[in-house]
């Protein structure tokens, strides 16, 4: 047996063996169909696409073409009857209503004669449709440029659904001599020939405006086109009919096939969706799919036979696992042959020394560590921040759980304390510190030991803010027990001091633990003392002070002498976070949230003169 960064070589791995059998019957079965469908399918499919959107293209630019023409050429013989009989004769109305008889689709006609201008109406086709004749001659008024545009030779083709309310185009052009004339009509034999199929054919003028659309709406609201990039392509390209493929604006991707008119300006553009194209073999992959979920259950079959091979070591593997479900860690197991099998005899045979690795730590994430190799044995200098904190009277609240429940007191105040510790630990989990251990009701933790935010400040700012949501978790928890004797009410005072400590494994061959010591430790323990005296239930010492005094509101305290300590220890009480709008202010706030007594400094008689209060700093 031999080993590579704790993993043995595997010569011939089982998975080697049962990807050979699915492989072949996969590439066998199904490789072939889906290459000739990717290859020689799709291909073909795109070319026949691409040939029936151009011919559709070209079938409604024929049929737009064909009637453009045919309503200007119509117009210009009307107009050309009406202005050589006379505008006013009987033979020109006769004419008149003769053409409007003959052009259904015609609404109004405009041209100018002896410098008056000239509008005939289709007054049939407005009480068929509904609507007032009267905004006809508003629409001719309020197109002057078009009509300069006439008079200039050009014909122009507008959209005039959004004046009217109905389906309705208007054709500019020049109608006698120099003289401009106009059509209004209504497109409705081409909406049919345009259709609304898998192919959407669609008509836009040289101004980018829908004409004609499957969708009315698009037309009743004046939809303009211009910037899109496949309309830019088109009035870019020379030629007078291509398709390319493209993608809106939505990132769909279409076949687009156009025909710019030969009057007008105008270009008939026809799509199809890409996706839409390849339906057919979409649902081929489907059924492949099916055919694969077949050819794997035939697998499953042999590959169930083939596992009968791999049995015997497994059995050996559950009589191992049942002696460590025992408590039986010390198991020494030898690897037979070098596939997974093997593999998986050799980890767990290191399991089961990780196992017992586990057994001597009390913090799991500092034991995983440990097997890792991230914490290496023996002593390190590190600048970390230290906490401590204890439950206020916790000695009269054990007095009251033996008076009121007797020899059940001491279950109930281990269930008083875990519900108590289970809040304060998520605290200390979630801001990335580390429990070091219980002591009695009192709680120590570190962060910056074992692992850090990347910086002493930023440790410092996550200790306090595990403090801080202690405070609130506690506010939440004494509101539910309310007046509860039998779960009373928890207060509690925090310490924390930020110094260079020795951290790393202490204790003996059969359990260990990892901790900190120090003298920055002793005065965290000592700090959070003073909470009773100050009348306060977070401190921290002028260490972590200058490391977080931007981002949190403090108030300093008295300083303290400490035995041990040459100089007085500056000391301040946590209020909030400095940038947030809810919560205390002032200390006497935090007092009247958490229901503190203030503290008379000046009569605070402290214990072993361990430490003097000599007044503010």
């Amino acid at each position: 047996m031999q080993e590579d960064s704790g993993l043995m070589k595997v010569r011939f791995p089982i998975g080697a063996k049962l990807i050979a059998i699915i492989t072949i019957i996969m590439l066998m079965a199904i490789g072939s169909i889906i290459f000739l469908v990717s290859w020689l399918v799709r291909s073909d499919l795109q070319i026949v696409a691409e040939e029936n959107n151009f011919e559709a293209n070209r079938s409604s630019a024929l049929a737009a073409e064909t009637y453009i023409e045919n309503i200007q050429s119509n117009t210009m013989i009307l107009v050309r009857a009406v202005t050589s009989m006379g505008t006013e004769s009987s033979l020109a109305r006769e004419t008149i209503d003769y053409f409007f008889e003959k052009n259904p689709n015609a609404v109004s006609v405009f041209f100018s004669f002896r410098g008056r201008t000239q509008i005939l109406v289709n007054e049939n086709f407005f009480e068929t449709m509904k609507t007032a004749s009267s905004s006809v001659s508003p629409y001719w008024d309020a197109h002057d440029t078009s009509i300069r545009r006439a008079a200039l030779g050009q014909t122009v083709l507008l959209n005039a659904t959004p004046h009217f309310k109905v389906p309705m185009l208007a054709l500019f052009f020049p109608a006698h001599d120099t003289l401009p004339g106009g059509v209004l009509f209504s497109p409705a034999q081409l909406n049919d020939s345009f259709g609304s199929g898998v192919n959407q054919s669609y008509l836009i003028n040289d101004s980018g405006d829908i004409l004609i659309h499957a969708d009315f709406e698009t037309v009743y609201n004046g939809v303009n086109v211009a910037s899109q990039e496949f309309t830019r392509f088109i009035w870019s390209d020379s030629s007078g009919n291509a398709q390319t493929l493209y993608a809106d604006e939505n990132g769909v991707r279409y076949f687009g096939a156009f025909t710019k008119l030969k009057t007008s300006g105008a270009v008939v553009i026809t799509s199809i969706e890409h996706d839409k194209v390849f339906e057919g073999i979409n649902a081929t992959t489907r059924r492949n799919i099916y055919l694969t979920a077949a050819v794997l259950s035939i697998s499953i079959i042999l590959i169930w036979f083939f596992s009968k091979g791999i049995s015997v070591p497994l059995r050996t593997l559950a009589a191992a696992a049942h002696k460590i479900e025992t408590g039986a860690f010390d198991i020494t197991l030898k690897p037979k042959g070098r596939d997974e099998i093997g593999v998986l005899t050799a980890s767990f045979s290191r399991m089961c020394k990780a196992l017992g690795i586990f057994g001597r730590f009390t913090n799991r994430d500092i034991a995983v560590r440990a097997m890792r190799g991230e914490i290496k044995p023996g002593g390190f200098k590190k600048r970390a921040t230290i906490f401590f904190s204890d439950i206020r009277g916790f000695t009269a609240t054990s007095e009251s759980f033996t008076n009121q429940f007797g020899d059940e007191a001491s279950d109930k105040i281990v269930q008083w304390l875990n519900k108590y510790f289970t809040q304060m630990v998520d605290c200390v989990d979630r801001t990335g510190g580390v429990v070091d251990k219980f002591i009695g009701d009192a709680l120590m933790a570190h962060w910056g030991t074992a692992y850090t935010s990347g910086s002493t400040k930023k440790d410092a700012y996550n200790c306090i803010r595990a403090a801080l949501l202690m405070r609130k978790a506690l506010i939440h928890m004494n509101k539910e027990r309310g007046n509860d004797t039998a779960n009373p009410q928890i207060r509690i005072g925090c310490g924390i001091n930020t110094g260079m400590v020795t951290a790393g494994q202490l204790g003996s061959e059969q359990r260990m633990e990892y901790t900190v010591i120090g003298d920055p430790v002793n005065l965290a323990s000592r700090v959070e003392a003073l909470n009773k005296s100050f009348g306060t239930d977070i401190l921290i010492t002028e260490g972590t002070w200058r490391l977080v005094r931007k981002r949190f509101i403090t108030e300093e305290m008295p300083s303290v002498k400490v035995k041990g300590k040459a100089n007085a220890i500056r000391i301040f009480a946590v209020i909030n976070f400095a940038h947030r709008n809810s919560g205390p202010k002032t200390l006497e706030k935090v007092r009247r949230l958490l229901g503190i007594k203030t503290a008379d400094y000046k009569s605070v008689k402290t214990k072993e003169e361990k430490y003097n209060i000599i007044g503010t700093g």
